[in-house]
């Protein structure tokens, strides 16, 4: 499927047995490929034919939006991993419309940093953008800031309406903490750590913040899946400071709660640098590689001999 997106690794088929890419310097255990993180497959399934020149705006929008929800779900899911090649005209043959919607997905993938582009012009080349130590830091400062202001709107509700909410919450930790004793499936970690955040953003965000929320967070999930089975050592730790955030929302304490949040994620990120900095960062592409690709003729690449 991946073949089918023009995912290349720049060298020819018969030297490359696994089109991995790997990082000078760095042994990479096996991470990526633990049965208990792979996402279920997804394909890009063939959609619809090719819109005709008079297709309305709607029918327009309704292609883009699939194309980038596809994709979108294929980078999340790690389906594309990071590094791979993502060619338009490939995209398009295969969900059996015009280069323009394809187009639009594309750049609005890269609006949100789920693909990044080098070079410029015909040269220009797409690809699933890399897993790295200072992307990582900075999307975890991120959404830590958008959930430190939820949980302050939380922390402000009326005592009532923090109840329910305090209970869900500490019955989550509550699992997370029995998981980090009984060395459960990494997959189910990973549901309970969500569950946990998400229940205090669904009642303390505002439109606003849900809307960058819901265009940031995933991003996380695409290093969660790929370092977490490296993390789960440090769970005890994650479910103190979710003790803390539990506290300050069942105070109505707003700063304390909007701390506490800010300060999980900050520690987050840095536990997550020290897992990247042991295992390496993942998609990065040589420069050699790039500078030895064959020059393009004619805006087609030339036969190698």
């Amino acid at each position: 499927m991946i073949r089918d997106l023009g995912y290349r690794c720049g060298r020819p088929k018969a030297e490359r047995p696994a089109c991995a890419v790997p990082v000078p310097g760095v042994s990479l255990p096996p991470v990526a490929t633990q049965p208990l993180l792979r996402a279920p497959r997804r394909s890009l399934r063939p959609g619809p034919a090719r819109a005709p020149a008079g297709a309305s705006e709607d029918d327009r929008s309704d292609s883009v939006w699939r194309v980038y929800q596809q994709l979108r779900e294929l980078i999340i899911s790690g389906q594309l991993p990071p590094g791979a090649r993502i060619a338009e005209r490939a995209v398009a043959e295969r969900l059996a419309l015009s280069r323009t919607p394809v187009r639009s997905a594309l750049h609005r993938l890269q609006q949100e940093g789920f693909v990044s582009s080098t070079g410029g012009g015909r040269d220009q080349r797409l690809a699933v953008t890399p897993l790295t130590q200072e992307d990582g830091r900075e999307i975890m400062l991120i959404v830590g800031h958008l959930e430190g202001l939820a949980a302050r709107n939380a922390a402000g509700l009326p005592a009532k309406r923090r109840t329910g909410l305090i209970r869900q919450l500490r019955a989550l930790n509550r699992e997370l903490a029995v998981a980090s004793r009984e060395r459960v499936a990494v997959a189910r970690i990973f549901e309970l750590d969500e569950a946990f955040h998400a229940a205090y953003v669904a009642v303390g965000i505002s439109p606003r913040l849900r809307a960058l929320h819901s265009a940031i967070k995933p991003q996380v999930e695409r290093y969660s899946r790929l370092y977490i089975s490296s993390l789960v050592d440090e769970l005890p730790t994650s479910v103190q400071e979710h003790e803390v955030i539990v506290r300050a929302i069942a105070k109505g304490d707003p700063d304390a709660a909007q701390r506490a949040v800010e300060t999980n994620w900050r520690n987050a990120a840095a536990r997550l640098q020290r897992v990247i900095a042991e295992l390496g960062e993942r998609g990065i592409w040589p420069a050699a590689w790039d500078s030895a690709a064959p020059a393009p003729t004619n805006g087609r690449p030339a036969r190698r001999r």
